[in-house]
């Protein structure tokens, strides 16, 4: 499909009336030509991205338009969206643009995005009062000039991959800026004007030129950093680099990709030796020692059972032999003391068991019962002993590796199921925000 009707249109959402349109996904259908959305005046949000489109003539009576998408046509020029004033985002990247001096007068634009053109400048933007993300990264801008004076909403800007040498003071008076990204640039030295920008959260300088520390001092100043990339960079290659950055930002979380807590684990004295690869590889090594420590206090736990069997199956041996060394002591006392005939040798015999058997009451007197199969005993003293189930003996081997110092997986599933429980009222608070309204910086801005 090149060509696109009102009738299309109409027949695919189903109505006759066209005011009755305020939104149209019409992407990746080949347009070449939308003159016939001029009949839809109501229309707020449209998206046009992945056609074949090389001009907006056709858009200028589309004017409560808020939201426009023309990412990855054929356009070479804006022209044709300089009336539309209510126009809040605007993506237009992935074109062969060589200008973007036609949306200057967009002055309700919150979200201008124009990443992978052929824009040489920036024109001024200062009527733009709520303007808070510019992405003009893979762009051969130079320089950032005074396109951001009076330009105090914005809170993200993205000049990565173009062909500036150096920041200046253009940013003075972006005060609310939060997230700053220029990496792949050719830059040297960052200038005290950026102490101005103290909001500073996210700033990326990876693969630039900036070779020593006196290039950097502002960012003492920059106290809300949290997140700082100098990869690539000829200053990245010295030592103690992450120590020193970690003092001068103490607010710091992310330092080259890598946390930084985890600066001094890596640290023998003052050399700064290699940290992992990632903070996936740091995370699988934490788990396989997690492994570890989990078999090794199972083996531990194995262990001292059978242990604690060996002793208790031991020690009623020990009463065992006990027992029947008493039995013969008795013998031998009542021997001495009754005469024995040889024909009244059985009943006196019967007589002495008797007696030995009640010197023997107050130990495990049933043990010396030789009709009683010694494990029985052994079975039927362990279960009249335990008063819980199978369950809260379980519960209790549980409680008991904790207080020893053992990692317990009945309560880890307790807490996965637990957080599997969460509302979807406050699951809904996650969601993404929509750019423009301060929500995700970039669209394809890699």
């Amino acid at each position: 499909m090149t060509r696109l009707s009102s009738k299309q249109i109409l027949q695919e959402n189903q109505t006759d009336d066209h005011n009755a349109i305020s939104a149209l996904s019409l992407n990746h259908k080949a347009l070449s030509h939308i003159s016939c959305l001029a009949d839809f005046k109501n229309l707020e949000r449209l998206d046009l991205s992945f056609n074949n489109l090389t001009s907006l003539q056709d858009l200028k009576l589309c004017v409560n338009l808020k939201w426009l998408s023309v990412l990855q046509n054929k356009l070479q020029s804006l022209e044709g969206i300089e009336e539309l004033s209510k126009l809040t985002v605007l993506n237009a990247g992935k074109n062969k643009l060589r200008s973007m001096d036609e949306v200057r007068s967009l002055v309700s634009l919150r979200a201008l995005i124009l990443n992978d053109n052929e824009i040489g400048s920036i024109c001024r933007l200062d009527r733009m009062k709520d303007l808070n993300t510019l992405v003009l990264s893979r762009n051969p801008v130079h320089e950032i000039g005074e396109s951001l004076v009076k330009l105090k909403s914005i809170t993200k800007l993205s000049l990565s991959k173009c062909q500036i040498q150096s920041i200046g003071s253009s940013l003075k008076s972006c005060i609310e800026l939060k997230e700053l990204r220029l990496a792949h640039n050719d830059i040297k030295t960052l200038p005290a004007e950026l102490a101005y920008n103290t909001k500073l959260q996210n700033l990326d300088l990876g693969n630039n030129l900036i070779t020593s520390w006196s290039d950097l001092k502002v960012i003492r100043s920059l106290v809300n950093l949290k997140n700082f990339n100098l990869q690539g960079n000829p200053i990245a290659v010295k030592e103690k680099l992450a120590k020193k950055t970690k003092r001068l930002l103490p607010n710091l979380q992310i330092f080259n990709a890598r946390p930084t807590d985890k600066i001094t684990k890596y640290e023998k004295g003052d050399k700064v030796d290699d940290f992992p690869l990632n903070v996936a590889t740091e995370l699988e090594v934490k788990k396989k020692d997690k492994r570890d420590h989990g078999r090794a206090e199972k083996n531990k736990h194995n262990s001292m059972t059978e242990s604690g069997l060996a002793h208790l199956v031991n020690g009623d041996l020990d009463v065992e032999k006990e027992l029947k060394k008493k039995k013969r002591k008795a013998n031998d006392e009542a021997k001495k003391k009754v005469p024995i005939l040889k024909e009244d040798h059985t009943m006196v015999e019967r007589e002495l068991n008797k007696k030995a058997r009640k010197v023997e009451r107050g130990g495990l007197s049933a043990i010396d019962d030789g009709e009683t199969p010694f494990m029985e005993l052994f079975a039927a003293e362990t279960a009249e002993n335990s008063k819980y189930s199978v369950e809260d003996r379980t519960d209790k081997a549980f409680q008991d590796s904790n207080s020893a110092g053992g990692s317990v997986s009945l309560g880890a599933k307790k807490k996965k199921t637990k957080r599997r429980g969460i509302s979807p009222s406050i699951q809904l608070l996650s969601l993404p925000v929509e750019v423009g309204l301060g929500g995700p910086s970039t669209w394809d801005d890699e």
